[in-house]
């Protein structure tokens, strides 16, 4: 079974704890990943990483940071089809509802974020 770990300081990390729980998928029942037991070790782990990454963030040319959240809007809008499928999965909506919304709204938000960057 898959197991999703903890994304922090720009790597995939295993929880703290050690332990994960079935993610379950909501249509069937079916447990089809592990998903982190984070705790607040993860948390302090994670509100750290942000911290030491802010000032590097913050002092960013504004025409960077574009460039970079534009990135995310491309890759999201590449993989629309796997990303809607694992929504679906993940929350047991429709694909498409996820492919005609949800995941054009995730693009959309980067797109807003990145234009008020400028």
């Amino acid at each position: 079974m898959h197991k999703i770990e903890n994304y922090i300081g720009g790597e995939m990390v295993t929880p703290a704890s050690g332990e994960y729980f079935d993610n379950i998928e909501p249509a069937t029942g079916e447990a089809y990943s592990l998903i982190p037991d984070s705790d607040e070790r993860d948390v302090n782990l994670a509100a750290d990483a942000a911290k030491a990454a802010f000032p590097a963030w913050s002092t960013t040319p504004p025409e960077e940071r574009f460039a970079i959240l534009m990135l995310l809007v491309s890759l999201i809008e590449r993989d629309l089809e796997s990303l809607a499928l694992a929504e679906s999965k993940d929350n047991g909506k429709p694909v498409s509802l996820a492919r005609s919304v949800d995941i054009p709204r995730a693009a959309a938000n980067f797109r807003f974020y990145a234009t008020a960057a400028m």
